[in-house]
């Protein structure tokens, strides 16, 4: 298994309810692909450099954790579908 750091920018006009539904379907998936989770952080409500699907601001989240290389394709695709989501980036640390 490799380490691996995700960064997401969420829709700010997203309450507790849903940003605490999406961060569960994320460790939800991670841990379905047999991961594990080692740190999950909010990072904040940030203003974007420029409007993401008509959006000026995001939240933002990190997550670290390890699992499979081959299960990140996976993850990826899963995540980038939904509309919550505004920008997605995961990268081996």
């Amino acid at each position: 298994m490799k380490q691996y750091e995700a960064i997401f920018i969420l829709k700010s006009d997203l309450d507790k309810a849903g940003v605490d539904k999406i961060l569960g379907h994320i460790q939800e998936l991670i841990t379905k692909h047999k991961g594990a989770i080692s740190e999950a952080k909010e990072l904040g409500k940030n203003k974007l450099a420029y409007p993401v699907k008509k959006n000026k601001e995001g939240i933002y989240y990190r997550i670290n954790f390890s699992i499979a290389p081959d299960a990140i394709d996976v993850i990826k695709k899963n995540l980038v579908l939904n509309e919550l989501i505004l920008r997605l980036l995961i990268v081996e640390v």
